[in-house]
């Protein structure tokens, strides 16, 4: 009892210091960037750019957790965080809202991806077969920034084929699920089954989302600051984040999300099941693998916080506010605890005050 109280206020000592002082890092970092996405590109490229960031901010905030992780370097890490989080969202707007679906094109934008994560990567025309070339070196210029803080980990060495592999498999969905509806299923249900052998227990679909959340990148890359990191060591983080971390990650975005993408006929990975009460279990199942897995991993608090906060920002959106999505809603937050349920009226609380 007395150590999970110790947890529990070093995990609230955690969130104050995540949105008292990252937060207004995260938002200079990202202002950096708003001004050179406006700089020089063309007005259809600056267009995306810049709605990128005004709209999907709170992916880099959420990301930025990591900067806070034990011997990592904040300033540095947030840097790091902000670079491939904003690729990874400006890179799903040219796919999602220019009105095209070649995958030659999303195939040869997403190569940014892994080039960011691969410090001795050079820089490749990102735009070859993309209607819209000139971003006045926006693109080119977040890669180097990851590149450059990625160099700076004295164990990435260590994490580096996980990363990579984990960027990639990012970069796969990235270029299926974007792609026309008459053929996008198809496509992905071939990608999946190359890789659903090794992953006894979910759906195709779950490996599908798991594949979609950036937080083993990030985690992987905080634990490489510890130079005396293991291979070992390394491969436990990765077994934790894909695909349970990642896929309750992903799961819950596309929970809150699914009213929305009915309305729009949008690809929504929680509309595969059945009913109200498989999205309850089966949400639940990759909580509490989660959670159980996040108890192996050094300094498991910190990961169990990352969880906990997930689960209480995704529901605490408003869009969790509607009748059937409340209900599902309460059952995940009572599966969760009572931590979870004060982490969630944390949220609700920051929401309230625009700070999410």
């Amino acid at each position: 009892m007395v150590r999970q109280l110790v947890s529990r206020a070093a995990s609230l000592s955690l969130i104050l210091k995540f949105v008292g002082q990252v937060f207004p890092m995260v938002n200079r970092e990202l202002a950096g960037w708003r001004e050179h996405a406006g700089r020089q590109a063309c007005p259809q490229l600056a267009e995306q750019a810049l709605a990128s960031i005004r709209d999907k901010r709170f992916h880099c905030q959420g990301g930025s957790i990591y900067s806070l992780y034990e011997g990592v370097s904040t300033p540095d890490f947030i840097r790091l965080v902000v670079a491939l989080q904003t690729i990874s969202d400006y890179l799903d707007n040219l796919c999602d809202r220019a009105g095209i679906s070649d995958e030659a094109a999303f195939r040869q934008l997403h190569l940014a991806m892994t080039a960011a994560l691969d410090p001795g990567a050079p820089l490749q025309d990102y735009y070859r077969h993309y209607p819209f070339h000139d971003d006045g070196g926006y693109l080119a210029a977040l890669v180097r920034t990851c590149q450059q803080e990625t160099a700076k980990l004295p164990a990435y060495p260590v994490v580096k084929p996980y990363v990579l592999r984990l960027a990639g498999l990012y970069s796969e969905l990235q270029t299926y699920k974007h792609l026309d509806p008459t053929v996008r299923e198809a496509k992905m249900h071939a990608w999946v089954a190359c890789h659903l052998g090794a992953y006894p227990g979910i759906t195709g679909w779950e490996f599908a989302a798991a594949t979609g959340s950036t937080l083993g990148m990030f985690m992987l890359c905080a634990a490489a600051a510890n130079p005396r990191l293991t291979a070992a060591q390394a491969q436990r983080f990765d077994a934790a984040y894909f695909p349970w971390i990642s896929g309750l990650h992903i799961l819950l975005d596309y929970f809150i999300d699914a009213a929305e993408d009915r309305a729009h006929g949008d690809l929504n990975f929680v509309a595969y099941y059945r009913s109200d009460a498989e999205i309850t279990q089966r949400l639940t199942l990759f909580l509490r693998e989660a959670l159980a897995r996040a108890a192996a991993l050094p300094a498991h608090p910190f990961t169990e916080t990352v969880i906990y906060g997930l689960v209480a920002m995704y529901l605490s959106d408003p869009k969790t506010e509607a009748p059937r999505e409340r209900a599902i809603k309460q059952a995940l937050l009572a599966a969760a605890g009572p931590y979870a349920r004060f982490v969630h009226w944390l949220c609700r609380l920051l929401r309230r005050s625009k700070i999410l």
